[in-house]
């Protein structure tokens, strides 16, 4: 269901006569068991979330002729009232968001998942226009429903969720709240890594920068977070990890394996910027690596529809696997237990 006729923009009013007239919406079952606030979000699009939260305090929204707050679910069958919204104009001289498709990995009538390139934000927000789900709803104008599950870090590649029904965003939350998915990555860290198999625990905290970056740090009384980290390839001065997710925080994997003394290769907020520097340019003994080494390579789930369990995989990006090529022979990992 789209809403093109309940947003006006300012640019619309040729008549100074006319008035934009509310908007009655049905929910249908596909839009049922969202809250309100996140449905207006959504259908609203480029109206400021202060103005959404205003109309609803204020009672302009209704549902089945009666006033509701923030925190109501939709039903199926309920009637919304959405009152004329009005968007900023555009800036002048910018651009409309570009289509775009990614490297997809799986389709079907429920699910979308891609394999996202290093670079490419998520979304977009704190400085960029826009993201990749920007860029998929622009390229596929008649999808009725597309939403991210999940979200990956910009400079992160590999698998990225996206549910094409509500249904099925429902079902793939709940697994992940409940730790049923199994997520994995690959990361290159820089240091003399030992252990065939380690446990990191350590309460991550989330704070913004007073220029508004989002920052994490190991911290007393923060999330619980824990991350298992498998040995699966050594080098003199590197090692090749795969990191199981048992949490999902933000910038997990990149904090736990900093503060351990292990800083992934390439990462400019948490890594070894020195270290970065350098392995930016190639050298006579190996090549040059000029992203973070953090890619999201095999996740499992049960699907949303059948039940059945799915794994799907993504390989190595060749830049970063043309990188531990360039490092020579690894030494040898004994076999590893990874049972979840």
């Amino acid at each position: 269901m789209t809403l093109q006729n309940d947003v006006v923009p300012p640019s619309s009013q040729t008549d100074s006569r006319s008035t934009p007239t509310a908007q009655f919406v049905t929910i249908t079952e596909e839009e049922a068991g969202q809250r309100i606030d996140n449905y207006l979000l959504r259908v609203c699009k480029g109206v400021p979330k202060s103005h959404v939260y205003r109309i609803l305090r204020s009672g302009e929204v209704r549902v089945n002729k009666g006033r509701i707050d923030q925190l109501y679910r939709l039903a199926a069958g309920d009637v919304v009232r959405i009152p004329p919204v009005r968007i900023a104009e555009r800036a002048a001289g910018a651009a409309p968001v570009p289509g775009a498709e990614f490297a997809i990995v799986h389709e079907d009538s429920h699910l979308l998942v891609i394999d996202k390139p290093a670079g490419v934000a998520v979304h977009g927000g704190s400085g960029v226009s826009y993201g990749v789900i920007e860029q998929l709803r622009a390229a596929r104008p008649d999808a009725k429903f597309l939403e991210l599950v999940h979200r990956l870090d910009r400079e992160t590649s590999g698998l990225l969720l996206l549910a094409k029904k509500r249904s099925a965003l429902t079902s793939l939350h709940e697994q992940m709240r409940d730790g049923t998915t199994d997520k994995r990555y690959l990361t290159l860290v820089a240091g003399d890594w030992r252990n065939p198999r380690q446990h990191v625990k350590l309460p991550l905290h989330k704070y913004t920068t007073p220029d508004g970056e989002r920052r994490v740090v190991v911290q007393a009384g923060g999330q619980e977070a824990h991350t298992v980290f498998n040995l699966l390839r050594k080098w003199t001065d590197f090692a090749l990890l795969e990191a199981e997710l048992k949490t999902g925080r933000t910038h997990q994997i990149r904090v736990h394996l900093a503060s351990s003394g292990f800083p992934i290769a390439g990462d400019e907020k948490y890594g070894d910027f020195a270290l970065n520097k350098q392995l930016q340019k190639a050298t006579d003994t190996r090549g040059a690596l000029r992203r973070m080494f953090l890619h999201a390579y095999q996740i499992t789930f049960q699907h949303p529809e059948t039940g059945k369990p799915l794994t799907l995989k993504a390989p190595l990006p060749a830049e970063c696997d043309r990188f531990l090529v360039s490092l020579g022979p690894a030494q040898e990992v004994k076999a590893r237990n990874t049972n979840r």
